[in-house]
């Protein structure tokens, strides 16, 4: 998701924003910065580290809810996306285990 959202963003937006790549894995990290992210780092530290340096936040709805996608998602990187004064924009998917009432 995070290569697609990447790719989205350079499309529309161009070198006009700054795009920091936060992954959960090296191989999503890896993935995001081929994609055209600006940076990147990956893992716990990086999430908490920067989760109040940015504007926006993006990514699937299980950010925000600890141990989900698989358990990639620590409870101390939910928390600090959850407690960020950034924007968050979440989609919702199947695999996170949380229904958004209204959404197919």
């Amino acid at each position: 998701m995070g290569k697609a959202l990447v790719e989205k963003l350079r499309q529309t937006f161009g070198k006009d924003v700054h795009i920091t790549a936060l992954g959960t894995n090296s191989a999503a990290t890896s993935l995001m910065l081929k994609a055209g992210a600006d940076d990147g780092a990956t893992g716990e530290n990086s999430v908490v580290v920067n989760a109040n340096k940015v504007d926006i936040i993006m990514g699937a709805l299980g950010i925000i809810s600890a141990n989900s996608m698989l358990g990639e998602i620590t409870p101390t990187m939910a928390s600090a996306i959850g407690e960020s004064d950034a924007q968050k924009i979440l989609i919702p998917i199947n695999k996170c285990n949380l229904t958004v009432i209204g959404v197919k």
